[in-house]
């Protein structure tokens, strides 16, 4: 995968919508969509071309949301009694 502007034009919107589907949140669907294209270019060399490109990219996005779901959790604290 060598030109990421084009890529980010032609796919850009569809993961932002994949991730607003999961989020419901505009600002995080916005947020996660630039860090999948972020760790998209770091592993570019991995991509071999057996799937779509908007199938490797939404699993990436996928991968990410499931890392934010478990920073929540982490996060998440219990009131003090």
């Amino acid at each position: 995968v060598s030109d990421f502007d084009a890529i980010y034009q032609e796919y850009g919107k569809t993961v932002y919508c994949f991730l607003l589907s999961l989020s419901r949140d505009e600002t995080l669907s916005e947020e996660l969509t630039q860090e999948t294209f972020y760790r998209a270019i770091r592993s570019s060399g991995k991509f071999d071309g057996n799937c779509k490109v908007s199938t490797w990219l939404c699993q990436i996005a996928k991968h990410i949301w499931y890392q934010e779901l478990d920073r929540r959790r982490r996060k998440k604290t219990e009131p003090l009694q």
